[in-house]
């Protein structure tokens, strides 16, 4: 199952977006989801879901690019995808988000733009 619920770079994401992606999410059937998302405002996202999210039944991934899909090459957009696809049956119901080979908790991602990189406010692992 698909649905698109906006076509935005991230950084032009305003709070009645996010709103819709919370909607569409809680009124999905579906207990596992992959949200693809911009990475410029992709933890902003994650943590309002995290923070609004009634049903706790859910294991749901953002990921996105670094680099973009279209235009650039390589892009690293379809090995977070497949990364995300292969990580989602491992996880317990929460927010995530998929970025570099690595999951995240909404909690504690951080983009470190000049590195061009996701990585953990606690620190590597």
């Amino acid at each position: 199952m698909f649905t698109t619920i906006c076509m935005k770079d991230s950084r032009q994401l305003v709070q009645s977006d996010r709103k819709k992606i919370l909607i569409a999410t809680e009124q999905s059937p579906c207990k596992k989801i992959i949200i693809t998302h911009g990475t410029y405002t992709i933890p902003d996202t994650a943590k309002f879901l995290q923070t609004n999210l009634q049903r706790k039944d859910q294991t749901i991934i953002l990921t996105g690019s670094m680099i973009p899909l279209t235009g650039f090459s390589p892009s690293d957009a379809p090995f977070n995808l497949g990364f995300s696809f292969a990580k989602l049956p491992e996880l317990s119901a929460g927010v995530y988000i998929c970025m570099n080979g690595r999951i995240f908790t909404a909690d504690e991602t951080i983009k470190l733009l000049f590195e061009g990189r996701f990585a953990s406010v606690f620190g590597e692992k």
